[in-house]
């Protein structure tokens, strides 16, 4: 006859469960040497700081001149709820969380329009996630990627051609 008695539960002192979160002592890894930021508001002014960004007029005009792609980054609910370009500026939608891979040449998963060289303006809502986005594609290569201040609420009040309802995000 075996007895298995409870051991008692060793407990650790809250400090130590959370020591590896509050402290600044660098780890080994790969990505310490990343810049680090003061909150997300720091790190929109970073990246907005390599873009050159565009109203939505300068906007409406290089789509409407062919000599730019918008790109609508935001979530098909939002789209709906909020309208979106006018599908006679044929605007590419590819939301947010698959940007990267639509546009980038060198991936098996790119749109056939992505090109180092193509001219790229990202509307959000309000444009803030744009700018981050705009940031990434620069990153990536694609050198001539922007975003439109105060994204598609903007380009709403400016009286600019929108649709309600939204369209399908592309393959």
């Amino acid at each position: 006859m075996t007895l298995i008695y409870p051991t008692q539960a060793q407990t650790r002192p809250l400090y130590l469960e959370t020591e590896m979160f509050s402290t600044r002592r660098l780890r080994p890894g790969h990505g310490w040497e990343a810049p680090a930021f003061n909150g997300v508001d720091d790190l929109l002014d970073d990246s907005r700081s390599r873009l050159e960004r565009v109203s939505a007029r300068a906007a409406y005009q290089e789509v409407l001149f062919e000599r730019a792609t918008l790109v609508d980054i935001r979530p098909q609910g939002q789209r709906e709820q909020e309208g979106e370009v006018h599908p006679d500026l044929a605007p590419v939608v590819i939301e947010r969380n698959v940007l990267e891979w639509r546009l980038d040449p060198r991936h098996p998963s790119s749109l056939p329009i992505a090109d180092l060289g193509l001219r790229v303006i990202l509307i959000c809502q309000e444009g803030y996630t744009s700018s981050l986005a705009a940031d990434v594609l620069l990153r990536l290569g694609l050198h001539r990627s922007t975003d439109i201040i105060g994204g598609f609420e903007a380009w709403r009040d400016a009286g600019l051609p929108i649709r309600t309802g939204a369209l399908s995000p592309g393959p």
